[in-house]
């Protein structure tokens, strides 16, 4: 009667122990494939070994088998709650939801990084499987780029950050994952924000491979622009996800902290979608061709630093994985290695990099220069923002805090002129512009934003410009996007001019509706921070108030049972003439096995606006303290970037922009064949 029940469970624990057994050892398999393939296609590239550059995509495709493999048995052992492994102990616990027990594989510094080299792998595999038109040289050398980047996090992790460590003695529960992690919208934030962080992996492998091959063209930039835009796309995602989840979880009302994590996947996001911009410019004129490939440098290079700021400890955040100098030294030696020896290749190359097109001062060229600078100058500054508290620290011994103020001051001009120049220069034509003829279809639309920006500014009252500067550049966007969209429709009727709109490139489409969906979210951004209501006060059960409008009552507050969690849970409701609006159940949760406590708000989403409740401590006088916040056009902050992400989505889906189109004749024209 003992004995019976123990042998199915012992069965159970050999087979999870052979389980996290067979993905540690494939995660050394990985690492030895990584080697083999950073190696092998290289020297196959320069000898024009056919052979060994063929190695690249079977052992592509390999160490993210392996890669994957590994990554489940870790799942798997997180799933099953397998008390064996250190750090299912550190970051699980049994009555944990199944959602958490998943999401806790990335929700830690270990197992992020596993994600984060699976992901690496991923897109290294993809350029293997959607490469079929890349010259072979070409190919061989990106992969083995690939690779080698893989090596060096696949070292850090095996010999740093080893999440497939034993205990020895097995606990009967774990210690939990942070309370903070434990929410839907941080189950889907880091892997969007890593499949854009380490997909600009394929942007420097790219730009590596075209150094060490000497020539740039416009092939190259058709090829390199998918991928690029894939990673913005994903990279705008995850930004909002986490945006998103700061406004509501954190219960301080905000949505943007500039937060050194939060400036670590911004700063890429801005690089990226120069780059994106650049790269147009070295496909259709074959110029700008020695900035797009520094752009692409950087891009990853600011994903390193950001991966550095989060793991290292040096700067202080919410957000940071990990506080152990020793690996920040180890990712500071990649980031060294990587950006050091690309940036040397790049100044060893620049002289092969002539640009072919000439093009005039007034130009679609010239327009996305401007627009190149004021993106890059602008992740500049945020650059020096976050780092000067370490600068100051170091080199003058003095502890200083950049906060909001100065983010705000130093880096919005640099969007409000973005926002000016882009409806301009997407109706400029290439190489020669005349200012008069691009203007023409635009005065109505200008005429119209400032008529908007006025009625703005004379509804309000009392307030500051930034609203109705907000609509008039929202205004200006989304109308000059709709009045650039429909200028290619040419001459004709209506009927013959839909037809031309149905048919128009989704790339033409794409750009409208990305540059559409920046203006929408400039719009909620300027609309929020300058009409938004704040009230704290002690509320007494029962006793209504009145905030801006609107009368709340604090109906109750009781204790509830959650999961793995008790919650003080507060009843509230707000009525307006006399009529409900909503019911609101704002929480304060406290986790018992990690000893931290929570603050959940509670929001009655609307289009136009947002109601924000946050319960906080009882009042010895009695009483509870309690803060409101009426939040106009929230939402269309989130809105504007899934459109964004929408119109990348229809970029990337326009034939034209696949890695192979039009790749296949360039080979042929080159002399190498396609496969």
């Amino acid at each position: 009667m003992v004995r019976g029940p123990l042998l199915p469970r012992g069965a159970g624990s050999i087979l999870r122990g052979m389980i996290v057994e067979l993905g540690h050892f494939a995660l050394v398999l990985a690492f030895v494939v990584a080697i083999v393939q950073t190696v092998v296609p290289m020297i196959g590239a320069q000898k024009n070994w056919r052979g060994w550059m063929a190695a690249a995509e079977p052992a592509a495709n390999a160490q993210f088998l392996f890669l994957a493999f590994s990554f489940a048995a870790l799942t798997y052992a997180f799933v099953t709650s397998d008390f064996s492994l250190r750090l299912v102990v550190e970051n699980s616990h049994t009555l944990k939801p199944m959602l958490y027990k998943v999401t806790g594989v990335w929700g830690n510094h270990e197992g992020s990084m596993l994600l984060w080299v699976l992901i690496l792998a991923l897109f290294g595999a993809g350029a293997s499987w959607f490469g079929g038109g890349l010259p072979e040289r070409l190919k061989a050398r990106v992969l083995s780029v690939q690779a080698a980047i893989g090596v060096a996090f696949l070292a850090f992790i095996l010999f740093t950050s080893n999440p497939f460590l034993r205990v020895a003695v097995p606990p009967f529960d774990g210690q939990d994952l942070n309370p903070l992690l434990q929410d839907p919208g941080l189950a889907f934030h880091p892997p969007f924000l890593y499949l854009g962080y380490v997909g600009l992996s394929m942007s420097f492998s790219f730009a590596v491979a075209a150094l060490i091959e000497g020539r740039v063209d416009a092939a190259w930039g058709r090829w390199v622009r998918p991928w690029t835009l894939a990673a913005w796309l994903f990279l705008t995602i995850g930004i909002a996800l986490g945006s998103w989840w700061a406004y509501y979880e954190l219960g301080w009302g905000g949505f943007w902290f500039w937060d050194p994590v939060e400036n670590a996947s911004f700063m890429p996001w801005l690089i990226a979608a120069a780059l994106l911009h650049s790269a147009i410019v070295v496909e259709k004129r074959e110029a700008l061709k020695s900035w797009t490939i520094l752009l692409a440098i950087l891009a990853f290079g600011f994903s390193l630093i950001g991966t550095f700021i989060v793991r290292s400890g040096v700067l202080t955040s919410v957000h940071a994985f990990a506080n152990d100098p020793d690996r920040g030294v180890f990712i500071l030696i990649i980031l060294g290695i990587f950006m050091g020896g690309a940036l040397t290749l790049y100044a060893a190359r620049a002289g092969a990099m002539e640009a072919k097109g000439v093009f005039g001062m007034l130009s679609r060229e010239s327009a996305l220069v401007a627009n190149n600078v004021l993106l890059a100058v602008a992740a500049f500054v945020v650059f020096i923002g976050t780092v000067w508290p370490l600068v100051a620290e170091l080199a003058f011994d003095r502890k200083l805090s950049v906060g909001a103020p100065f983010f705000n001051a130093a880096f919005t001009p640099f969007m409000v002129v973005l926002a000016m120049i882009l409806p301009i220069g997407a109706m400029m034509p290439w190489k020669r512009a005349r200012m008069g003829r691009v203007m023409k279809p635009l005065w109505g639309v200008l005429a119209l934003s400032v008529a908007l920006g006025a009625l703005v500014w004379a509804v309000q009252t009392g307030r500051s410009a930034l609203a109705p500067v907000g609509a008039i550049l929202a205004a200006w966007l989304v109308l000059g996007a709709a009045v650039d969209v429909w200028s290619r429709t040419g001459r004709g009727g209506l009927a013959s001019k839909a037809g031309r709109l149905a048919r128009l490139p989704r790339a033409d489409w794409g750009k409208a509706v990305a540059h559409s969906g920046l203006g929408i979210t400039l719009f909620g951004i300027a609309a929020m921070t300058a009409w938004q209501v704040e009230d704290i006060r002690v509320a007494q059960v029962g006793a209504p108030f009145e905030v801006a409008g609107y009368e709340v009552t604090l109906e109750g507050v009781e204790r509830v049972q959650g999961p793995n969690y008790i919650s003080t849970m507060a009843e509230m409701t707000l009525a307006r003439n006399g009529r409900e609006v909503a019911r609101l159940y704002p929480e304060k949760r406290d986790y018992p096995v990690a000893r931290m406590p929570t603050t959940e708000a509670a929001i009655d989403n609307g289009v136009l606006r947002d109601l924000y409740v946050v319960i906080g401590d009882a009042q010895d006088a009695g009483g509870w303290a309690v803060r409101i916040y009426i939040k106009p056009f929230a939402n269309w902050i989130w809105a504007g970037a899934i459109i964004m992400a929408l119109g990348g989505v229809l970029s990337l889906s326009d034939r034209r922009y696949r890695v192979a189109a039009g790749a296949r004749k360039q080979a042929v024209r080159d002399g190498v064949p396609a496969e």
